[in-house]
Parts: structure tokens; C-alpha cells; sequence
């Protein structure tokens, strides 16, 4: 099977055959890659929990097409949207954005983790739709799609990071690299009020000002969280330890090891230097889509060279900033 060009649509038709005989298969979304089966077969997704060895009781992201094919989908996996829910989806679906909804009975059980409520999102990767619209046709109403690698790990961006996590035995469909480059903001609207689970391209502000509510803080309200793709503590981690420090602490560490530092790899905004030439030093950008698109990439790429510390300027502070300070975080928690 191995790696299919995603405009092609005998490869799109190709992966919605393989979906709908309840197989796997990997689909380029404009926040990272994941790993497609059918939502609404318990079995199949059952597949994407052994191959990712991810707890089954780790809820799963179910991808939904635009228009009324993902209308006819969102009434099939969710229960009514309250209003400020409702206004969510017309401001930002397609788009980086997951709601946490209640389940309908019956449906997508292990695709929710065994909870009563679902996550839920609309991508705006052309190639993607192109693959839930042909789902769709063949009885498919939505796609389950956690990230395309193994569970904790550093999330695909391009179609050969999903290639290097599974081999040549997966169909993995390739879209070009993924433009935003980190998972999908989340927001818990089974509670009456939204309440921000997992931050992400799409701000507080943004979704303040879409939906006309207060965000609310996970910690002040008395009922848990329900169970979310991407919220555990430790994730996103690459095989070398990362560690988060400002500049100063960063040219000092550089300069303490001196000529005999080794095996580490640097990523910062402000202009460091090593005397070691076994010392990687990349350059952060200064905008924060720009890092969040470049994460999982760099991280996957100082791995590669054989890195055994990562060493990351911690980024400013600002809500822009907000899903890249969770990743990096989540990533030196491993």
C-alpha cells in the first residue's frame, strides 16, 4: 500500500474502500496526519487502538465533511448543539477546531472511550474532505483520526513521518506537509458552558468572541472533564528528553559544556553559540503559527540526527502562543 498521492482520486476512492471493509488508514488534515477508521464500527476502531497501542479508553477524534453530508453526520454522532456550540461550528468548521458534545446511544461507543459524550471536528484539508465526502458515499459517516503514530509520540506533519511510524503496510494518503502543524484546539460543550480542554491555533479570544460566552476553566467547575484526545499530562514526546529554559539559561548551559558537549540539539528564538560542533543550534521563528507549524517536524528531525537533549527556548508569553507552550510542555513531562 505505502504512500498514495491525495489528489489523485483513485487513491482517495482507494483509501474509502479500505475504511468502509473496516481496514486503516492514514489522511493528511491541516493539523496533523491521522489514523482514519470507520467511527461507526466499534471493530475497526478497535484497530486503531492496537496499532497506536493507545488505551481503548482514551477517546478518538471523529472527522466529519462539510456541508450537508456533515450535517447528516453531526446529527448521526451528537445529540442537539446548545446554541453557543451551534455558533462554533458556523464560525469555524472546517477549521483546527474539536467539540466535545454528548453522544447519541448506541453510537461511535469506542470511538468515544466508552463515555457518553464524543469529540467531533470538521478539517479543512482539501484532501481530507475529499476522503469523507467518498466515505460518506460508500455508508461511511465519519472517520475516527487520532494522530498517525505511536501513542505519546511526536505527531506526523508530512506523509513520510506517518511512513516511519508504521511501515509500507499502512495506506497512507499524502496531502503535503500540514499547515498548522499542531492538534486541534478543544472545546468541552457538554456542560452548558464552553470550557477549553486543549488550546490550539484557534484562541480563547476567537472562540470567545464567536460563541458570546466566558470560556471556562476546566478546574472551576465541579464536574470532571470528560476524557479528551491529547489532554494527558505527559505527550507529544520525541525519544530525546526535552527540557525548557530561557535564553540565559540556555548560552549558560552552552557554555559550561564548552567544546565537550555532545548529542544535543538547540531550538531558540534569540541567537545562541556553542564551542562544540556536535551541538545542533536551529533557529525558532518569531511568530508563533510559524513555530507551531515547525514543532512536530523539528522535534522528529533532532531525533533523526541522533539528539539525545533537546533544549527549546520557552516561547513569550500571549495567547497566541497558548497550543505551543501545551505541547512543549506536555513533551518535557515524558
Amino acid at each position: 500500500m505505502a504512500i498514495r498521492d491525495g489528489h489523485s482520486s483513485d487513491a482517495i476512492q482507494e483509501a474509502a474502500r479500505v475504511l468502509r471493509a473496516g481496514g486503516l488508514a492514514a489522511f493528511p488534515t491541516e493539523t496533523v496526519y491521522g489514523l482514519g477508521a470507520d467511527a461507526s464500527s466499534d471493530e475497526a476502531v478497535a484497530g486503531i487502538f492496537a496499532a497506536k497501542g493507545r488505551p481503548s479508553n482514551h477517546p478518538l477524534i471523529v472527522h466529519v465533511a462539510a456541508g450537508a453530508k456533515g450535517t447528516e453526520a453531526l446529527s448521526r454522532f451528537a445529540q442537539p448543539l446548545p446554541p453557543f456550540a451551534q455558533k462554533l461550528v458556523q464560525a469555524f468548521w472546517p477549521g483546527p477546531l474539536t467539540l466535545i458534545v454528548t453522544r447519541q446511544p448506541g453510537v461511535a461507543a469506542a470511538a468515544a472511550g466508552g463515555q457518553d459524550t464524543i469529540g467531533l471536528r470538521c478539517p479543512a484539508h482539501p484532501v481530507a474532505q475529499a476522503l469523507l465526502v467518498a466515505c460518506a458515499e460508500q455508508g461511511v459517516p465519519g472517520i475516527a483520526g487520532p494522530s498517525a503514530n505511536r501513542f505519546g509520540r511526536v505527531s506526523p506533519t508530512t506523509a513520510e513521518h506517518v511512513r516511519q511510524e508504521f511501515g509500507d503496510d499502512l495506506l497512507v494518503i499524502d496531502g503535503g506537509p500540514c499547515d498548522v502543524g499542531i492538534e486541534s484546539t478543544i472545546v468541552d460543550c457538554s456542560r452548558g458552558q464552553p470550557v477549553l480542554l486543549r488550546p490550539g491555533a484557534i484562541t480563547r479570544m476567537q472562540i470567545e468572541a464567536a460563541c458570546g460566552e466566558t470560556l471556562r476553566d476546566r478546574n472551576e467547575l465541579a464536574v470532571p472533564d470528560p476524557r479528551a484526545s491529547g489532554t494527558l499530562e505527559a505527550h507529544y514526546a520525541p525519544a530525546a528528553k526535552l527540557r525548557l529554559m530561557d535564553a540565559k539559561a540556555l548560552q549558560t548551559g552552552l557554555d559550561v559544556l564548552g567544546p565537550n558537549a555532545a548529542h544535543i540539539a538547540v531550538w531558540s528564538r534569540s541567537p545562541l553559540k556553542s564551542r562544540s560542533q556536535r551541538v545542533l543550534l536551529r533557529r525558532m521563528p518569531d511568530d508563533a503559527a510559524a513555530v507551531a507549524q515547525q514543532l512536530f517536524a523539528i522535534l522528529r528531525a533532532f531525533d533523526d540526527e541522533g539528539a539525545k537533549l533537546i533544549w527549546v527556548e520557552t516561547p513569550p508569553a500571549g495567547p497566541e502562543w497558548e497550543g505551543v507552550h501545551d505541547r512543549l510542555r506536555r513533551a518535557a513531562a515524558a
